[in-house]
C-alpha cells in the first residue's frame, strides 16, 4: 500500500491516491499485514534475489502470493518477470494495456 501510494503520487498526484483509497474503502482491496512467521519467508526471498535486488515490498508480495495461491499481479516493476512463486512458477503479469 505504501509503495502503491508513492507511485500513484508521482504518476497521478492526489487523484491516483484517492482512487486507490476508494477501492480500499469499498473493500475491493484487502490490505494484508504479514504474520511473524511470514517475515522469515520475506527475509529468505530477499536473500535469494539479492542480486536483483529484491526490496521489502516485492518480497512481501511474493510471500503473500505463495501464501494465498495468487499467480496474477498488476505491477509496473519488471523484476516480477524474474521472481518465481515457491521458487517455481512465474507470475502472470497484468498489463495496464490489457483489456
Amino acid at each position: 500500500m505504501t509503495e502503491a501510494m508513492y507511485f500513484l503520487s508521482e504518476l497521478r498526484e492526489w487523484g491516483g491516491q484517492n482512487a486507490l483509497w476508494a477501492l480500499v474503502k469499498k473493500g475491493e482491496i484487502e490490505i494484508h499485514s504479514p504474520h511473524p512467521e511470514e517475515w522469515k519467508r520475506v527475509s529468505e526471498l530477499m536473500e535469494k534475489y539479492k542480486d536483483t535486488p529484491m526490496d521489502l515490498a516485492d518480497a512481501s508480495l511474493v510471500s503473500l502470493a505463495e501464501l494465498k495461491g495468487f499467480r496474477k499481479i498488476l505491477t509496473l516493476d519488471s523484476d516480477f518477470a524474474v521472481y518465481r512463486i515457491n521458487g517455481k512458477e512465474p507470475f502472470e503479469i497484468i498489463s495496464l494495456d490489457s483489456p
